[in-house]
């Protein structure tokens, strides 16, 4: 493979391997790390955006379109829906495949999570927006 630099935007925030551990007695994988999943890649994508530490302040509802099984490769995307005074919000989608047979990739949840940028001591700061950086760097 030879890349000058991979292309962040079109890549997955997030991608890893659900398993046995993450799963129910059905051999489904738990809702609640599929959350954590995808907080984790919304998170890589807000703090960019950010350009300062983040938390977690929100997360729309989500509904599950199609179980996760153990083995099966997860990847989350992540793309800025919304930049207000101290917040991001985040959409993010997560797909599922078989790594075995590699199938096509099915969309098993997807949702809007919010975060809030925050200073060391932990309280929210104002978000630097793209505008003001550039400016700065002219």
């Amino acid at each position: 493979m030879s890349r000058d630099k991979p292309d962040y935007d079109s890549c997955p925030a997030l991608r890893t391997i659900a398993m046995p551990k993450d799963a129910n007695a059905n051999g489904d994988i738990f809702g609640g790390w599929m959350l954590a999943q995808m907080d984790l890649a919304g998170a890589v994508v807000a703090t960019q955006a950010a350009h300062s530490r983040i938390a977690t302040i929100g997360i729309e509802a989500m509904s599950f379109k199609s179980p996760v099984h153990v083995g099966d490769e997860v990847s989350c995307y992540a793309r800025v829906e919304r930049i207000g005074n101290t917040s991001i919000t985040i959409s993010v989608e997560s797909w599922a495949r078989s790594r075995i047979g590699a199938g096509d990739a099915r969309k098993v949840t997807e949702g809007k999570f919010t975060y809030v940028a925050i200073d060391e001591d932990r309280k929210p700061i104002p978000v630097r927006r793209p505008e003001i950086i550039k400016d700065k760097q002219s």
